[in-house]
C-alpha cells in the first residue's frame, strides 16, 4: 500500500530482458534503506527489490505488467517516480493507493497558469476507469486531484514542489503516462457495471 506521495526520483541504469521480463536497475538515494523483498512504487508500479549493489538496486516486471504500464517504453537514463510502501501508524498524505496500474494514458496538454502547470491527459473509457471532479487519481505514482473530468480525458493542477521534485518537469505532448484510479471509484464503477 502506497500514498502517491514521491519520496524521491530514480534513474534507469540498466534493462536486461530475460525471456518475457525485464529486471530494471535503478539508482536512487533511497537504496541504501532498501532490502530485498521489499515494494517499492516505480512510477506508481509496485515492484519487488530483487538485489542491491552499492547505491543501486533491481527490481522484475513480468509481462502481464510490462503490458499494461508504460514500463517497456522505459530508456537508460530516464528518471522514475520512487516511493516505498507505506508504514502503519504513518500519516496518509495523499490517498490510499495499491501500486496496480489500471491503464495508461497520454499526455495530451501542457499548459503554464501563473506559477503552476494544467496537464491534460486521455485514456481509454471503455476500459470502464472514471474521474470525477475533485476526486483522486495516480499519475506515474503521484496522488493528484481532478479538476476536470470528462469520458475519456482529465486534467489536474501541478504546483512547482510537485514539478520539480517528480517525473512531471520531463512530460510532454504525447508522454505515455501510467495511471492508477481510485480504488472506491473502481469499486463503484464495477457494482454500477454489473446490474
Amino acid at each position: 500500500m502506497f500514498t502517491g506521495i514521491i519520496e524521491t526520483l530514480g534513474i534507469i541504469k540498466e534493462i536486461q530482458k530475460d525471456n518475457d521480463n525485464l529486471h530494471l536497475t535503478v539508482s536512487s538515494s533511497i537504496t541504501n534503506e532498501l532490502k530485498i523483498d521489499q515494494s517499492v512504487a516505480h512510477n506508481g508500479v509496485c515492484l519487488t527489490v530483487v538485489g542491491i549493489s552499492n547505491d543501486e538496486y533491481t527490481v522484475t516486471a513480468i509481462n502481464e505488467t510490462i503490458e499494461k504500464t508504460n514500463i517497456g517504453e522505459w530508456k537508460l537514463g530516464d528518471l522514475i517516480n520512487l516511493e516505498r510502501a507505506m508504514k502503519l501508524g504513518d500519516r496518509l498524505d495523499g490517498h490510499i493507493v495499491q501500486g496496480h496500474i489500471d491503464q495508461t494514458g497520454i499526455c495530451k496538454y501542457i499548459e503554464e497558469a501563473n506559477g503552476s502547470w494544467i496537464f491534460t491527459f486521455e485514456y481509454d473509457s471503455q476500459l470502464n476507469n472514471i474521474t470525477i471532479e475533485k476526486g483522486s487519481i495516480t499519475i506515474n505514482g503521484v496522488s493528484l486531484t481532478v479538476v476536470n473530468s470528462k469520458k475519456n480525458e482529465f486534467s489536474v493542477a501541478i504546483i512547482p514542489y510537485t514539478y520539480e521534485h517528480t517525473n512531471f518537469k520531463t512530460f510532454e505532448i504525447g508522454t505515455k503516462i501510467n495511471l492508477e484510479f481510485d480504488v472506491v471509484g473502481k469499486y463503484v464503477a464495477r457494482l454500477y457495471s454489473s446490474t
